[in-house]
């Protein structure tokens, strides 16, 4: 999920006020470049203290490491249930709910569809039809059982394997934006891979809205069709342009119809959900992308808080009514 932005990190100086600096640290974690800037007195305590957090989170939720909280539910799976961190269930809680909505493309248990076909690794290939009737069996969000009394999480067959990837990021930034918040931070942008939440107006910028482009998608990184003036909001843009694999001239994205075990057929390039709250972001891209764009943008325009921008694989644009072009 990507979308990029336009900061200037330096100081201003208006009629005399001395307005702090954006202070600006990357890491890569969650298999992405994370960026998280912030103005405040303590910025570098601040930075250092919520990259803390996204570690602890990253090993909390990640379906790629064999020592992460998630996979331990994995490996019991078909055996035990296993009891989880708070946060952990949480998620967990909220992805099944989504992946149980009627009609929703978002499916937590495709773990197994997504090991088989591995795009976005180095090791990618396509899955063969035997593969792919071997694990759609595996891939039912209904074989997922949660007790909220015991907090514990258990997949019912052997094999199931729950991916928290189209939630993590988003769920990851609203937990560092509250912890900004509650150490007093009024401006800040984090930019989790391309998932953007913003806190406030940009300060360093004489308190002027973030600027976020939305990337054409048929052009290389850093073309913009369209760019956004953003106030406390996140923006979580979902795309088949990125992860994919080409094979004897033949394109496969990342994007899976849990149905079929194939890339989702789609006239879309990409969907871009503007919202609050970040994990919201990546529950609707995820939960909408493979639907036609009239079904997508009427879903949108009955959504409280929620707004949305269509690029067709022509590169022609689909804003929803709240959106200011």
């Amino acid at each position: 999920m990507l979308s990029y932005l336009d900061l200037q990190l330096f100081p201003i100086d208006l009629k005399g006020v001395d307005f702090l600096p954006l202070s600006s640290s990357s890491e890569r974690l969650m298999g992405t470049t994370i960026t998280i800037s912030l103005v405040h007195e303590q910025a570098d305590n601040l930075l250092r203290q919520a990259f803390d957090l996204l570690k602890e989170l990253e090993f909390r939720f990640n379906a790629n490491s064999t020592e992460s909280e998630l996979m331990e539910i994995n490996y019991q799976a078909g055996i035990a249930p296993v009891k989880v961190h708070p946060d952990l269930f949480e998620l967990i809680s909220l992805g099944l709910e989504h992946s149980l909505a009627s009609g929703s493309h978002l499916n937590i248990s495709i773990g197994p569809l997504i090991q088989t076909w591995r795009i976005g690794f180095s090791d990618a290939k396509v899955a063969s039809p035997e593969e792919i009737s071997s694990v759609l069996p595996l891939i039912d969000p209904r074989m997922i059982k949660l007790d909220s009394v015991n907090s514990t999480v258990y997949l019912e067959k052997k094999g199931m394997k729950i991916d928290l990837g189209c939630l993590a990021k988003g769920y990851s930034a609203d937990k560092v934006a509250t912890f900004l918040k509650e150490n007093g931070v009024t401006s800040a942008l984090i930019n989790l891979g391309g998932n953007i939440l913003t806190i406030g107006n940009n300060q360093a910028r004489n308190g002027q809205p973030w600027q976020i482009g939305i990337q054409d998608p048929n052009h290389p990184r850093g073309n913009h069709l369209m760019t956004l003036s953003i106030t406390g909001k996140s923006v979580v843009t979902s795309g088949i342009y990125e992860r994919h694999l080409e094979i004897d001239g033949k394109d496969y994205h990342h994007i899976f119809d849990s149905e079929t075990g194939y890339p989702i057929e789609t006239d879309l390039a990409s969907l871009t959900i503007i919202s609050d709250r970040s994990v919201d972001g990546e529950i609707w891209t995820t939960r909408l992308f493979g639907e036609r764009s009239a079904s997508i943008m009427w879903q949108i325009e009955n959504i409280d808080g929620i707004e949305a921008i269509l690029i067709d694989k022509d590169g022609h644009i689909a804003c929803s009514s709240g959106i200011q072009r």
